[in-house]
C-alpha cells in the first residue's frame, strides 16, 4: 500500500522547472542577465546591460528599422524622420546641398503624435483637489518606504514635445554626470551655458531641493507647441539623427522628476535609476538585481505595428507573418539572474529560456562545421527544434601600429612595406578559427557589413593583403611579404643595423591560459618572417598610459558602432582625432592629410554616390599605408527554440521585444517531454528497500512473539 501511494507522486511532471505551474501556458518569455543593472535614468546610462531594460520602456523620437539592412531610421514616437535646414551666420536660409563651410547651424524640427500616454505611476497621481498627491511626502512617509508599491495611487497622462526638451536639458546637469553631456555641448547651441547655469543655480538651493528645469531657456531646445519641438546644432551634423533615436533623447516628464527629487528618496534608494517612468510597451514591474527583473506589457501603450516589408528572403523566413499587427504580442518577459553560463545553458536546454547565446564551452555541443566550412547545428540541436541566428556585429578588432614609433610607424617606404608584410603574415582566418569557434570575419577595411560603405565580393576585397580567386580572397603568400619585408630593408627578418632578427613589440593586458595561448599563436605568425616579437604584458592602466603617451608599438584594439555611419568608423584613423596629444580615438595616431581632407568632406554628407565614391578613396589609402592589419569583424551566434517567432539579429536597435511573439502551449509540451522525470531507478530502488525491509519486519515481529511468549 505504502509504495502505491508513492508511485503517484513521483510521477508528477517537471520536478525542475523553476517557475510556478501557474505560469504554464502564459505569454511570457524567459531570460536571463548576469551583470546588474546600475542605471535607469536614460540621461545616465551608456551600458548594453542596462539598455536590454530602458530601451523598452522609454522611447526617443526615432528607431531603426526592425528588418531593412542597412539600418534605417524610422519614427517611433515623432510623425517623421525630419530633414535639417541649413541656416548661415546672418540666420538667411541655405539649399539642402549647401557647402558645409557655409552652414552656421542646423534646425531640427520634431513633430510627435498626439495619442501617447505614460504607463501609470505614481507621480502623476492627483488628491481630489487637484494637487500631486505624492509630490510632498513627509519624512516619516519617506522614511518608511522601501519601494514604490505602498504607493497606491496611480495615473497618466499625455506625452508631450516639453518632455523631450526638459530631457535635454537634463542632459546638461552636472548632478547626472551623463556620458555624452561633452560631446552635445559641442553641438547643441546652448548647451554648455545651460550647464553652468544649472550649477550656479544649485550652489544657490539646499542640497535635496528640486530643480525646475522648465524654467531655464536652452537656445538650442525650444517647444513649439504641444506637438512639437526644434533642436538647433551648430554646423551641419547628420550623424545627430542617430543620437536622437538613443534613450539619452528620450522624454522626461518634469512631474517624475519632481517627484524623484525629494529629500529622503535618495536614501531609500528610490530614484529614476531605479524606478523608470517611460511610454514603451514594457514597463518595470519588479526590480531584484538579487533575483529576477521582470517587464510587464504597459497598458498604456499607443499604437503600433509589425512592419510589412525588410530585406529581401525575410517572408521566406518567416519574418513578414505579422505584418500590420498590433505590438507587443508578447505580455511579460521575466529576466533571472544568472551569473554563470553553464546553468544558463541547461535550462536553455530544458526549455527554461527561450533563447541562449553559446559560450566556448558549448560551442561544440550546438554547432558544427560543414565540409564547406559553414557553420550548422549539431543534430541533437536540429531534433529539439532549435534554430541557429548568425550576424556579423558593427565592430572591428584590430591589431595596430603606431604611427609615431620610429620603426614601425611613419610614411617611409620602408615602414610602410614593413607594415604591409605583417598584415599579410597575421592570418586572421586561423586566429578566428582557433580562438573564436569561428565566430568573425576578416576585414577588408575599417567599415563593418550593414554600414554604409561596406562594399561585398571582389569591389570590397583588400588588394594589399588578398588576392581574388574564383571562391573568394585569398590571403597573400608569405613569399610575397618576405619580398616586402625584403624591399623594407630587413632581408629574411634581420636587422642591418643588428645583424640579427628584428625586434618588435607588443602590448597585452591578458594574463590568463587562453590569452598565453593567443599570444603564443602571435609570436608564430611573426616567426614565419623571422621577426623576434616580445610581449610587454601590463596591467590595464598602464597600457591606458603606454596608448595615451605613444609608447606602444603594436598592439590590438576594438571599436563598437554607436551607429551605423561611417563617419563613425572613419574617424578612427581621423589625424586631429590621434591619441597621443588629443587623447581620441585614433589608437595607431595615423595623420595623412588626403584621408584628413576626405574624411573632412565625407563626414557631413548624406549616404550617396558620391559619398561612396570618396569612401572607396578613403578606404584605399589606409589600405596602401596600413596603419591597422585590420582584424576580424566578430561574428555573434544565438540560438533560439521552435516556439519563438520573429526572431531577427539587430545590431543597432535594443527595443526589439515587442517584436517577438512565442507559442506558449507548444513550449510547455516541449518541456514536459524534455523534462519527464526518470523513475525507474527510484521504483527499483523502492522495491529492494521493501524487499529487505519486508523479512526484517517479519523477523522483529516474530522476535517479539517469542519475547512475549
Amino acid at each position: 500500500m505504502w509504495l502505491a501511494m508513492v508511485i503517484p507522486v513521483f510521477g508528477q511532471a517537471a520536478w525542475n522547472n523553476p517557475y510556478p505551474a501557474s505560469d504554464d501556458g502564459q505569454n511570457i518569455l524567459y531570460s536571463a542577465f548576469a551583470e546588474r543593472p546600475k542605471k535607469l535614468d536614460p540621461a545616465r546610462s551608456y551600458s548594453s546591460n542596462e539598455y536590454i531594460f530602458i530601451a523598452n520602456i522609454y522611447e526617443p523620437p526615432f528607431q531603426y528599422h526592425y528588418l531593412k539592412r542597412p539600418y534605417t531610421l524610422t519614427p517611433l514616437t515623432a510623425v517623421a524622420v525630419p530633414k535639417p535646414v541649413y541656416y548661415d551666420k546672418r540666420d538667411r536660409q541655405l539649399p539642402e546641398d549647401a557647402a558645409s563651410s557655409d552652414i552656421a547651424y542646423s534646425v531640427y524640427t520634431i513633430r510627435i503624435r498626439d495619442d501617447i500616454q505614460y504607463q501609470p505611476h505614481p507621480s502623476f497621481a492627483r488628491n481630489e483637489a487637484g494637487d500631486w498627491r505624492y509630490h510632498r511626502l513627509s519624512p516619516a512617509e519617506i522614511a518608511s518606504l522601501h519601494n514604490l508599491e505602498p504607493l497606491t495611487q496611480t495615473a497618466t497622462r499625455t506625452l508631450r514635445a516639453a518632455d523631450y526638451v526638459y530631457q535635454i536639458k537634463r542632459l546638461a546637469d552636472s548632478r547626472l554626470h551623463s556620458p555624452i553631456f561633452s560631446l552635445m555641448s559641442e553641438y547643441i547651441i546652448g548647451l554648455k551655458e545651460l550647464a553652468k547655469s544649472i550649477s550656479d543655480a544649485r550652489k544657490q538651493t539646499a542640497k535635496d531641493a528640486y530643480l525646475d528645469l522648465n524654467a531655464f531657456e536652452l537656445a538650442g531646445a525650444k517647444v513649439l507647441d504641444d506637438v512639437t519641438y526644434q533642436i538647433r546644432i551648430h554646423g551641419k551634423y547628420p550623424q545627430f539623427l542617430y543620437w536622437m533615436a538613443m534613450p539619452f533623447f528620450a522624454p522626461m516628464p518634469f512631474e517624475a522628476d519632481r517627484f524623484f527629487s525629494q529629500p529622503g528618496l535618495f536614501e531609500q534608494n528610490i530614484t529614476l535609476d531605479w524606478y523608470a517612468v517611460g511610454t514603451g510597451p514594457y514597463m518595470l514591474t519588479v526590480n531584484d538585481p538579487n533575483r529576477k527583473m521582470v517587464l510587464q506589457r504597459n497598458p498604456n501603450f499607443h499604437r503600433e505595428v509589425y512592419p510589412d516589408e525588410g530585406e529581401a528572403g525575410d517572408a521566406g523566413r518567416g519574418l513578414l507573418v505579422d505584418a500590420g499587427k498590433e505590438l507587443p504580442f508578447i505580455d511579460k518577459v521575466i529576466f533571472s539572474l544568472e551569473k554563470e553560463g553553464i546553468p544558463y545553458w541547461n535550462k536553455f536546454l530544458q526549455g527554461y529560456y527561450d533563447r541562449s547565446g553559446i559560450s566556448a564551452e558549448s560551442f561544440d555541443q550546438a554547432v558544427r562545421f560543414t565540409a564547406t566550412g559553414d557553420t550548422d547545428l549539431t543534430a541533437d540541436m536540429k531534433d529539439n527544434g532549435i534554430r541557429l541566428q548568425t550576424s556579423v556585429a558593427a565592430s572591428s578588432l584590430y591589431f595596430g601600429f603606431n604611427m609615431l614609433d620610429p620603426v614601425v610607424g611613419g610614411h617611409s617606404e620602408r615602414a610602410r612595406k614593413l607594415r604591409q608584410a605583417i598584415s599579410i603574415t597575421i592570418d586572421f582566418e586561423e586566429q578566428i578559427s582557433i580562438f573564436r569557434n569561428g565566430r568573425g570575419i576578416v576585414a577588408q577595411g575599417p567599415i563593418p557589413p550593414g554600414i554604409f560603405g561596406f562594399k561585398e565580393g571582389k569591389a570590397g576585397m583588400n588588394p594589399v593583403v588578398y588576392d581574388w580567386r574564383e571562391d573568394g580572397p585569398v590571403r597573400k603568400s608569405i613569399a610575397v611579404a618576405r619580398q616586402l619585408l625584403s624591399e623594407a630593408g630587413y632581408k629574411n627578418g634581420i636587422n642591418p643595423k643588428t645583424g640579427k632578427p628584428l625586434l618588435l613589440y607588443f602590448e597585452s593586458t591578458g594574463t590568463g591560459p587562453e590569452d598565453k595561448a593567443r599570444l603564443d599563436w602571435m609570436r608564430k605568425q611573426f616567426d614565419k618572417l623571422n621577426i623576434q616579437l616580445v610581449i610587454r604584458a601590463t596591467d590595464y592602466n598602464r597600457f591606458q598610459d603606454k596608448m595615451r603617451t605613444g609608447h606602444a608599438q603594436m598592439f590590438t584594439w576594438g571599436w563598437n558602432a554607436d551607429y551605423p555611419d561611417p563617419e563613425n568608423f572613419m574617424f578612427l584613423l581621423y589625424g586631429p582625432n590621434k591619441k597621443v596629444g588629443n587623447n581620441g580615438e585614433n589608437a595607431a595616431n595615423y595623420d595623412n592629410p588626403e584621408f584628413n581632407r576626405l574624411f573632412e568632406q565625407m563626414k557631413d554628407m548624406d549616404n550617396s554616390p558620391e559619398r561612396q565614391r570618396i569612401i572607396d578613396r578613403m578606404v584605399a589609402i589606409v589600405r596602401h599605408d596600413a596603419p591597422w592589419a585590420w582584424g576580424y569583424h566578430p561574428k555573434q551566434f544565438s540560438l533560439e527554440h521552435s516556439w519563438l517567432y520573429n526572431s531577427k539579429p539587430n545590431l543597432m536597435a535594443n527595443n526589439t521585444l515587442k517584436y517577438y511573439r512565442l507559442d506558449a502551449n507548444l513550449r510547455t509540451s516541449k518541456r514536459e517531454q524534455w523534462n519527464r522525470p526518470v523513475l525507474w531507478p527510484v521504483i527499483v530502488a523502492l522495491f529492494l528497500l521493501a524487499a529487505i525491509a519486508v523479512p526484517a519486519i517479519s523477523l522483529y515481529r516474530r522476535h517479539e512473539l517469542q519475547v512475549r511468549g
